[in-house]
């Protein structure tokens, strides 16, 4: 049964307020029940969005008691820790959750179902393979230089090498569900299943005795990633066995690696962008000044979360239009993922701004200092949201080796600003170098289309230009 809210809504609303509202119930009705790719997208990008905001709270929930139960100290080591560990479980994975967005959609429209067979067994395997290695090399390389490094970081580190292989796995069985428009199973178990299942372990672990340290954290937090990333994998495999028809398996690895390898330099200096901030703040500053600054930058994950929700729903559908040739319709979507990524982020961005002090009080008395440290990242956020997805739409058009150049310029501004801003201005420091780097990428992002591609990717659109014709009109 389909839901016609232009009825149910309209028709019990006063006649002028009707008549304001009708257009944009018309738009909420062509999403719920349209059939085409564009509602289909933005059905996608609203679940999607709905699951980031429903795992915000939950993170931030888990975020909030984690720093109570361990003090900022311990809760400082543990997320600088944490956050490594995130960044290689992304860098391992050697560009494989995006090179799969691109190969699946490929092969499903050309319909060469053996190499699509070929795409997914591959890069799960690799991935999870390639992740093991560095992970023992990591652990055995620790093992041996561990006088070298702080003692309290040492085990913890330890315990995240364990943990790498399995989010690896999640990173690549993440691109291979939102190739396939299967987002509950991409996210689910990663952003919702994960961290309620590490605040319950933490929780059961304090009540039988254990010190409520990062060590402890750490060991909870293993447990967890391995038990969500095996209830992902056995759930991916039985949706497969749907979706993809038995037969030959096909490998084309060299033309493959020739893709992912400047993809994996884009997704690695992307993440390492959104997180070099971070590990500045753990190498020169406190565990205590760590978690203040992770506290401001998780007040404000519910604004990055509307970038994420366009770009899991819309990434492999750039490179779809492109397969399929109509130039339009690919161009007339772009633009429209710019929209539906710049002004939710702008709305979001001055709530967390407003109240964000309110919500570091949750974290502890000592976290309220991060207040102005949201004002300033939350700049650098509306910065980048101007140009939308704009790195996923030069992936898919071919141009990721020009994107890998965008990153690798920008993670240099960003090093040199943070390792020259954070011994002269701390904390705050780190910010203004991190939202300088937003605005960098955000218009090197917009040349490279315009060069590249002949796209506009912009919030603001582009003046229409117009001359005159033989008989004086105007033409546009």
């Amino acid at each position: 049964m389909q839901i016609n809210l232009t009825h149910a809504i309209g028709s019990r609303l006063p006649k002028k307020l009707a008549h304001f509202a009708h257009p944009y119930l018309e738009q909420a009705d062509g999403i719920i029940s349209g059939t085409d790719d564009d509602a289909l997208s933005k059905r996608i990008a609203l679940l999607v969005f709905v699951i980031r905001v429903f795992s915000a709270a939950i993170a931030f929930l888990s975020q909030v008691l984690l720093a109570r139960w361990m003090g900022d100290f311990e809760y400082g080591i543990f997320v600088g820790v944490w956050v490594v560990a995130i960044i290689l479980g992304t860098v391992t994975c050697i560009g494989l959750p995006t090179a799969v967005l691109r190969f699946i959609g490929k092969y499903r429209e050309s319909g060469e179902d053996d190499l699509l067979r070929g795409t997914i067994i591959g890069s799960v395997s690799f991935a999870f393979f390639s992740s093991t290695v560095i992970a023992i090399s990591g652990a055995v390389l620790l093992y041996y230089v561990q006088d070298r490094v702080t003692d309290y970081y040492v085990v913890p580190i330890f315990m995240a090498a364990i943990c790498l292989p399995m989010l690896a796995l999640q990173e690549v069985q993440d691109g291979v569900c939102r190739a396939f428009d299967w987002p509950g199973t991409a996210l689910v178990p990663t952003f919702i299943v994960r961290p309620i299942m590490i605040l319950g372990f933490m929780l059961i672990a304090l009540a039988v005795g254990f010190s409520p340290n990062a060590v402890t954290a750490m060991v909870v937090t293993v447990i967890a990633t391995y038990l969500a990333s095996a209830g992902q994998f056995v759930s991916v495999v039985s949706k497969l066995k749907a979706a993809v028809p038995k037969g030959p398996v096909k490998f084309k690895m060299l033309e493959w690696s020739l893709v992912a390898l400047p993809i994996f330099l884009v997704e690695g200096f992307y993440v390492l962008l959104t997180s070099v901030d971070i590990l500045f703040v753990s190498v020169l500053m406190r565990p205590e000044d760590v978690a203040v600054y992770f506290a401001s930058v998780k007040v404000l994950a519910l604004v990055h979360f509307v970038y994420f929700a366009v770009r899991t729903a819309s990434a492999h559908r750039f490179s779809g239009y492109l397969e399929s040739g109509d130039r339009a319709r690919f161009e007339n979507y772009v633009a429209q993922t710019v929209r539906w990524t710049f002004w939710p982020s702008l709305f979001l961005a001055l709530v967390m701004m407003a109240l964000g002090k309110y919500f570091l009080m949750l974290f502890g008395e000592n976290f309220t200092s991060g207040a102005s440290l949201i004002w300033i990242l939350g700049l650098g956020i509306v910065f980048r949201a101007s140009v939308g997805p704009a790195e996923s739409v030069l992936t898919m058009s071919g141009q990721q080796n020009t994107c890998a150049i965008v990153y690798v310029a920008t993670l240099l501004v960003n090093i040199v600003l943070n390792w020259s801003l954070i011994p002269h201005y701390g904390l705050h420091g780190a910010a203004i170098a991190t939202t300088a780097a937003l605005g960098f990428e955000s218009v090197a992002l917009f040349v490279v289309a315009k060069r590249t591609l002949g796209l506009h990717i912009f919030i603001v659109p582009p003046k229409k230009s117009t001359t005159n014709d033989g008989d004086g009109v105007a033409a546009k």
